[in-house]
């Protein structure tokens, strides 16, 4: 199976003479260019988010994609992975930004299940949607170990033997010649449940998306075992019937692959359907899952960290709140608000602070921790915008202040994708609230940070 590995922002091409493939511009066969066009088009048509957008490169049409990242699957096979770009900047090459999104994507609400081991992936330098494939067959494969779950399910069919309720004029109507059947209604103890039925479906569905022979082959051997349950035809009908009582806990993960894969619940904003399977995710919603899992850990005792907070409004009119305020994080103690924290998935530049470079800074975000600072600390603290940190952003900014408020005070700081934790001022104006306040410097604090992230299992 052919596809090509980009990153966030790169544009794709259709291949043809004199057209280049280098970075930031890749070339695609033009019968998938076609197609990512018309996906682009149907996006915008439908007012959803903006996953793909048209334009030109060197005089030539083009799609680019955004800030998702994922697995993009063309109806003939071709698959577009697509990493974060801050995989260039951390080095490593797409090994490393492959083993980075795992990671990220294990913090991510909806897609907890992810148990895959990162070294074995940088490894095999498996593509995302193989990953992904894997993942769900290694969770339908511990729940066959446990053994598959029967229950009881109502029957109404014409037997050889008599069982339940015999249905007199029904009988009478159908076996008038037939001594040797009984039309009765009954239940039936047997795996032909809902839960079986989706999983039985979405056992087919990858293996005809698989292309590694491991998968292949694990995917057929899980289908032969499923080969008294019947597929789910009405996959939505059978989720609504899914019950994860008392002994069914062991399905959750696989059912959470099953509504991924069958589309249920895909992460998608745009393509997709049954021949063109593809898994999108928001980098802006991975990152601020990612950073709000370790930070709490970060945090020392008595602080605790809410997220989405919604307490206040920008304005109140006729009676009601608008223009809800919601900070990504916030920091608390004892139900009283300390520190007021917001991500943002952007590239940063601490060498580009004249002019109107301003670091690569955006004003909105500033007037945005603003309104939180004046509703969330009374105009007076500290409030934090989190970006990821690079070669070219590695410590705190200087600090930035509100010149007309009662001592409001903004930071910028780089969030460490790698050691994953925030990297705090050397001013030590935030030490108070965190156990650890040098990453970079192999404390006894930053030991037992990295330990817990890396020990834990994000379930």
């Amino acid at each position: 199976m052919s596809g090509i590995t980009i990153y966030e922002f790169d544009a794709l091409v259709a291949a043809a003479p004199g057209v280049p493939d280098v970075g930031g511009q890749r070339v695609v066969p033009p019968g998938v260019f076609d197609w990512l066009e018309l996906q682009a088009l149907r996006a915008a048509e439908a007012g959803a988010s903006a996953w793909l957008r048209l334009t030109q490169r060197r005089g030539h049409r083009a799609a680019q994609v955004t800030n998702f990242v994922g697995v993009i699957r063309s109806p003939d096979g071709f698959q577009i992975e697509v990493l974060p770009k801050v995989g260039k900047a951390i080095g490593g090459g797409d090994a490393q930004a492959r083993r980075l999104l795992i990671d990220m994507l294990r913090c991510l609400g909806g897609f907890r299940h992810v148990q895959t081991d990162s070294a074995k992936l940088v490894a095999t330098r498996m593509p995302l949607l193989e990953v992904f494939i894997g993942e769900f067959l290694l969770t339908v494969e511990h729940i066959v170990k446990q053994g598959l779950r029967s229950d009881y399910a109502f029957r109404r069919d014409n037997v050889f033997a008599l069982r339940g309720k015999l249905q007199i004029a029904t009988h009478l109507r159908q076996n008038l010649c037939r001594r040797d059947r009984f039309f009765a209604e009954f239940d039936e103890f047997s795996t032909n449940r809902p839960e079986n039925r989706l999983l039985h479906a979405a056992l087919r569905r990858a293996l005809a998306w698989a292309a590694s022979q491991a998968n292949q082959q694990l995917a057929r051997e899980l289908c032969f075992v499923f080969a008294d349950v019947p597929e789910s035809e009405q996959a939505e009908m059978d989720f609504s019937k899914v019950r994860l009582d008392r002994g069914m806990g062991h399905y959750a993960d696989a059912l959470a692959w099953a509504r991924l894969i069958l589309g249920d619940e895909s992460p998608l904003t745009g393509a997709g359907g049954h021949r063109a399977p593809s898994l999108l995710f928001p980098m802006e919603a991975v990152f601020e899952a990612y950073v709000a899992k370790h930070l709490a850990w970060q945090l020392a005792h008595p602080f605790t960290l809410k997220t989405q907070a919604r307490s206040f409004s920008l304005v109140t009119h006729l009676g009601q709140d608008w223009f809800r305020l919601k900070p990504d994080l916030l920091v608390q103690k004892s139900g009283e608000n300390c520190l007021v924290l917001d991500t943002k998935w952007k590239l940063l530049d601490d060498k580009k602070s004249t002019g109107s470079k301003k670091y690569g800074l955006d004003q909105g975000d500033f007037y945005q921790l603003h309104a939180y600072g004046q509703c969330y600390l009374d105009g007076e603290g500290d409030v934090v915008l989190i970006y990821p940190r690079t070669d070219t952003f590695d410590q705190a900014l200087p600090v930035f202040d509100f010149p007309k408020s009662n001592g409001l005070r903004l930071w910028v700081l780089p969030f460490c994708l790698v050691e994953r934790v925030l990297i705090l001022p050397r001013c030590g104006s935030l030490d108070a609230l965190f156990s650890c306040n040098r990453p970079q410097a192999e404390t006894q604090g930053a030991k037992a940070v990295r330990i817990v992230a890396a020990g834990t299992h994000l379930a």
